[in-house]
């Protein structure tokens, strides 16, 4: 199901992101409503199919949008994408590290080195692989806004999945650092930490739950005080807005969008 029309705006008229995991879910929503505030928007996903229907419908609504088919996890294929798409547009002002796995739901005891080296090599080599090409692009251009999408589960601990919170509390502190440590190249690193959001990975869990899907999707929205899930274009929307201008000020912090979950 695709995001509603809406017309090209210039909230981000002239500025170039590359969304990683941007062909689903929340980097899906993220891409629309990029483009959607007028940004030029490279899609980058391992699924080549799914990135050209994004960068189809940026395009059938008066936007731009390439596709990079890249694999996060490969230094090479991300070194070039990024090149390809400043060959494509000029340059990069914006990078949002998206793409993740939720890895092994298993306690720390249980879990093997080869789970703990695929979740880390995509939620956390991938974001330091991605930010690490862009950053020169970033610097010779003068400026940009790097967002790494972390979790709740960067925040706080729970019993279900002990190494995402791992990696995704290592991407919140990466954002920090290199906020810090790049602010005189004018180059801003936030996070952005959801809650559940109704994406097509927890169809899949409430698919197996074994109560059942209303069950599932029960305990999810008993989980945030607003009483339900929250939807992927609210976090896109918190994404453009550390994309635009309107956040100039706002570097090193923590955009938590989770329905109240953390309040608690």
């Amino acid at each position: 199901m695709t995001a509603p029309t809406a017309p090209v705006t210039a909230r981000l008229a002239g500025k170039v992101a590359i969304v990683t995991g941007g062909a689903d879910g929340i980097g899906r929503a993220i891409c629309l409503r990029l483009a959607e505030a007028g940004a030029a928007v490279v899609v980058l996903d391992r699924d080549s199919a799914k990135a050209a229907d994004v960068a189809a419908i940026i395009a059938e609504r008066g936007g731009r949008a390439i596709v990079a088919v890249a694999d996060v996890t490969s230094e090479s294929q991300v070194a070039k994408a990024v090149s390809d798409s400043v060959e494509r547009f000029g340059r990069i002002d914006v990078l949002v590290n998206n793409a993740a796995i939720p890895g092994a739901q298993k306690p720390t005891h249980e879990a093997t080195e080869a789970e703990f080296d695929e979740l880390f090599d995509v939620d956390v080599k991938g974001v330091f692989f991605c930010t690490k090409h862009v950053i020169p692009h970033m610097k010779a251009g003068g400026g940009g806004s790097v967002i790494h999408i972390s979790s709740i589960n960067g925040l706080v601990g729970n019993k279900d999945v002990p190494l995402y919170h791992a990696a995704k509390g290592a991407v919140r502190l990466m954002a920090k650092t290199d906020a810090v440590v790049y602010a005189e190249d004018k180059i801003r690193f936030n996070s952005i930490h959801p809650g559940s959001i109704r994406t097509a990975l927890s169809e899949k869990l409430a698919a197996v739950h074994p109560d059942g899907p209303d069950a599932y999707f029960q305990w999810l929205a008993d989980m945030h005080p607003v009483g339900h899930q929250g939807e992927p274009d609210d976090i896109a929307y918190g994404a453009v807005y550390l994309a635009s201008d309107e956040s100039k000020f706002v570097t090193g912090t923590e955009l938590v969008i989770d329905g109240g979950y953390t309040a608690q």
